[in-house]
């Protein structure tokens, strides 16, 4: 009896991470929307251009971890907590749920950070139009696209070259929030 409902309760389980992530997105999306667009809106051409590089950053960086922490060796964590290593059972919590980690990291807050990216860069274009008469939305669109596309090609690289060294500063850095 144990093995049909087994099958069953990893689809509820899916089925509820599934509409978990969907409702988190969706209300993650609202808010960071909202306060990028409307705080662009507000700001002058330089802080905008900041806080454009800084949601692309966000976005390469959060991807960064999602790569580190499907890749990491869980193993190496093992022992770095039985030497009692700030983090490190906290790492090995984070490389249990790769696949949920990764999702959140890689495909939540970095897939937000694209959409807003690519808005806040549509107002940055229209702010440059306005104010120097010049349409630069493809090329900004572009640049927007090569910078984050090239970022996390980039840190994929970083993130399977240092996977351990990432996943332990996440999972320090996680211990230091939640105490």
């Amino acid at each position: 009896m144990s093995k049909k409902n087994g099958p069953k309760e990893k689809d509820h389980s899916k089925l509820k991470w599934f509409i978990e992530v969907s409702i988190t997105t969706f209300i993650l999306s609202i808010v960071f929307s909202y306060i990028s667009t409307n705080g662009v809106t507000n700001l002058n051409l330089g802080a905008s251009i900041l806080v454009l590089v800084l949601v692309i950053a966000v976005g390469i960086i959060f991807d960064i971890v999602g790569v580190a922490v499907t890749v990491a060796n869980e193993e190496e964590f093992h022992a770095k907590a039985t030497k009692k290593a700030k983090g490190a059972k906290t790492s090995i919590k984070l490389i249990k749920n790769a696949a949920k980690v990764a999702n959140i990291c890689a495909d939540v807050i970095g897939d937000i950070c694209g959409v807003l990216s690519g808005a806040i860069s549509a107002l940055l274009s229209a702010k440059i139009t306005e104010k120097c008469g010049v349409d630069l939305q493809f090329i900004i669109s572009a640049m927007v696209a090569s910078i984050t596309v090239g970022g996390k090609a980039l840190g994929k690289e970083v993130a399977n070259k240092n996977s351990t060294q990432i996943v332990h500063f996440v999972g320090t850095l996680l211990n230091k929030i939640y105490k």
